[in-house]
């Protein structure tokens, strides 16, 4: 490993030890980082999004939890764009089903129509997606990783959204899942740790300062 190459490493039922990271931000802007960072993921931290120790007193368990989505991926074949979808990563964001309802269909089966909507609208709204559960290939050219500035974003009452390709370190990343961009859970809740699987939104899970 590259030791001047920002990377991200999860501590063992700890913090998220972030290190060389130049990019990082949350709602209302920049956020000043030196060095090595350590950021909050038990969801409890008074200093949000950094940590303060707070894991080691409530109990935060890093482990995969029964019910969580399998992580396997699935592809859905049209006559222009074939869709690929991993739920197990899935942070759902919505950006899918809120930015184009005719392809990505909330309560109906299957919940993916690659043929309702143009390609090209398809290929914007795939690219809009922070957790990498989404992907296509075009013409036998599979399109995983979406070009991004480096950097972490903390998105409010959400997750961390990772962009650019920082290296997670020692995590075992989704079937056909990108390396550039993904979503790391800081509520504490998720059952497929380090990665939300939108939870947050299950419990509020609040975070005013950010």
């Amino acid at each position: 490993m590259n030791s001047t190459k920002p990377s991200i490493t999860p501590a063992p039922n700890g913090p998220y030890s972030v290190s060389n990271l130049r990019n990082f931000r949350n709602s209302t802007g920049p956020l000043e980082v030196k060095g090595q960072i350590a950021l909050c993921r038990c969801g409890g931290s008074a200093k949000k999004p950094f940590c303060d120790g707070t894991h080691s007193k409530n109990g935060f368990s890093d482990a995969k939890l029964d019910g969580r989505a399998d992580d396997k991926r699935e592809s859905y074949q049209g006559k222009q764009i074939n869709i690929h979808d991993n739920r197990g990563i899935c942070a759902h964001a919505g950006r899918c089903t809120d930015g184009l309802a005719s392809v990505f269909r909330l309560n109906q089966e299957p919940w993916i129509d690659p043929d309702g909507a143009l390609r090209d609208k398809i290929i914007e709204t795939i690219k809009q997606c922070p957790s990498g559960a989404l992907s296509f290939s075009v013409d036998g050219q599979e399109n995983i990783d979406q070009a991004g500035e480096l950097g972490i974003m903390v998105a409010k009452n959400g997750p961390y959204v990772v962009t650019g390709g920082l290296e997670l370190v020692g995590v075992k990343q989704g079937e056909g899942a990108s390396r550039e961009n993904f979503t790391l859970c800081r509520c504490g809740g998720s059952k497929n740790k380090p990665f939300c699987d939108g939870t947050h939104w299950q419990i509020k899970f609040q975070d005013d300062k950010n």
